[in-house]
């Protein structure tokens, strides 16, 4: 799930823009000293370092740095990849291929399926200064890899030095993901800061400072045991209000904003200083269904409530920045099937439906964090109103929202955006917020997850997928692809997944 800040910061200005100033001949004089001494003196292969220095503009804030712990995916859209790593991560570019980080390559799977090893990089340093050892794994994925966070125990033993062995009592085709996402981040075990508001990882940033409800600085760790960072600091700062992002990026104190806001696109379409790309994403806008509550807990109540809603029409509120999704899977996910057919937009079945089921008169209450555009909502309200559903948006802070839905489950309906990757397992979780429970589907799932064929595992997902699908535990509005707003000075920002994760490798600044 996405996650949101409390309140809109008071920005400052960075102190540098675009805009033209005059200058007088005395700084004049001095401005070309001072570029003779830089080219005299910079050093090979580095910039000036007030120069390469990135600002990226984010639409949540952490509510906390332990990335472990802490739940939605702002904390590990900044510090996964660039504070801290996993024995395998996903490479830059796509969602969910896995390669090799503080591993020397994949690992060795045993032919069942049940054991797989790897070799560590030798000359790990965790930014505390001490060596990444066998222990500090064995340790990590001890504590992170549980039944209660992935599903399974696996048993995870140091074989020697640079060896780790992860063992499973059942194959488990998503280990490596996991690995490679929040539970496989591997941690110092002696660490003495506190998780919470500061960071220590093996990445080729280190975390420098937090200013809370302005911005998370990261620097260049001049001690990384892998191929050196390109940046010497960056800096994400926070707007969850899109004109004030709008007014930063116009003033040249931002360099990059991510998930510009639909209705803002138009503001730079014609601007040559900026680049507007749409990321490829797994960021799917969710309608949940409580089914464990009257009258959500009828399937033809779920059915008619999805039926009342066009999703093509939806798509107008973006802008472009969304596509058509029928199913709980992505087209960028394994076990994708086009399902946009299944409880398709059908406003007089859903009259009837909601007539069989004794509700054509109903009345509903939305819970949704309050940080999102409201134009799709108020789509999604005034079509299920055709209906003869009366909804009420409730719009709340999201550390409510994860209070009252997530934890509590005290919802009826809930709109938010699941921008996570591969969570399918949620609809075989009865204990997952929706409080979807189809037996049928869980064994399809675990049928997917033990078998190590890749073209079987796929075919029990769509099954699996299909299912859900008819059952509508909740409504998929559209497939959010956001708009980067990218300066012209900046060159290989990522452009897939960025709502989840912004990989800083490879990024340079003019």
């Amino acid at each position: 799930m996405s996650e949101s800040t409390p309140a809109a910061p008071n920005y400052a200005k960075r102190g540098k823009s675009r805009t033209p100033i005059i200058i007088t001949a005395i700084v004049v004089i001095a401005l070309i000293i001072g570029a003779a001494v830089f080219f005299l003196t910079k050093p090979k292969g580095g910039g000036n370092a007030a120069d390469n220095e990135i600002t990226i503009g984010l639409v949540l804030e952490p509510s906390s740095l332990d990335v472990r712990e802490n739940t939605g995916v702002a904390t590990g859209q900044i510090l996964i990849d660039n504070v801290y790593q996993g024995l395998v991560g996903i490479k830059p570019g796509t969602v969910s291929e896995i390669v090799p980080v503080l591993a020397t390559e994949l690992p060795q799977v045993s032919a069942d399926g049940r054991e797989y090893t790897f070799t560590l990089h030798s000359g790990v340093k965790f930014h505390s200064g001490n060596e990444l050892t066998a222990d500090d794994v064995v340790d990590s994925l001890t504590a992170s890899l549980t039944d209660s966070t992935v599903g399974f125990t696996p048993t995870v033993t140091k074989v020697d030095a640079q060896t780790v062995k992860v063992s499973l009592t059942e194959p488990n085709n998503l280990l490596l993901w996991f690995l490679a996402n929040q539970s496989g981040l591997i941690l110092e075990t002696a660490a003495t800061n506190n998780p919470q508001s500061t960071a220590n990882g093996t990445g080729p940033y280190t975390f420098e400072q937090w200013k809370k409800g302005d911005s998370l600085t990261l620097a260049r760790n001049a001690d990384y045991w892998g191929e050196p960072a390109t940046l010497d600091r960056a800096v994400f700062r926070f707007f969850p209000e899109g004109r004030a992002a709008v007014n930063a990026l116009k003033d040249g104190d931002l360099d990059v904003h991510t998930a510009l806001l639909p209705p803002l696109r138009a503001e730079f379409e014609n601007n040559s200083n900026f680049s507007l790309v749409r990321a490829e994403s797994s960021d799917v806008f969710t309608l949940a269904y409580n089914s464990q509550q009257a009258p959500l807990n009828d399937p033809k109540v779920r059915q008619a409530l999805s039926m009342a809603i066009d999703s093509e029409a939806l798509l107008g509120t973006q802008n472009g920045d969304a596509k058509v999704i029928g199913s709980p899977i992505t087209e960028l996910e394994p076990g994708y099937v086009d399902l946009t057919s299944v409880n398709a937009y059908n406003p007089e079945r859903a009259r009837e439906l909601l007539l069989e089921a004794g509700h054509p008169n109903l009345s509903l209450t939305i819970t949704a964090p309050n940080h999102y555009d409201t134009t799709s909502l108020d789509l999604v309200t005034s079509q299920l109103a055709e209906v003869g559903v009366s909804v009420k948006v409730k719009s709340v802070e999201f550390a409510t929202w994860l209070s009252e839905v997530y934890q509590n489950r005290d919802f009826q309906l809930s709109y938010v955006d699941h921008a996570e990757a591969r969570d399918f397992a949620n609809y075989a979780n009865p204990d997952y917020y929706f409080g979807y429970d189809n037996a049928e589907v869980q064994k399809l799932y675990a049928e997917a997850l033990a078998t190590t064929d890749q073209a079987d595992s796929e075919a029990l997902l769509q099954q699996a997928a299909k299912l859900v699908a008819e059952d509508a535990p909740a409504k998929w509005l559209f497939n959010y692809t956001p708009t980067n707003v990218v300066a012209t000075n900046v060159a290989g920002f990522p452009e897939v997944n960025t709502n989840s994760r912004v990989n800083l490798a490879g990024i340079t600044v003019k």
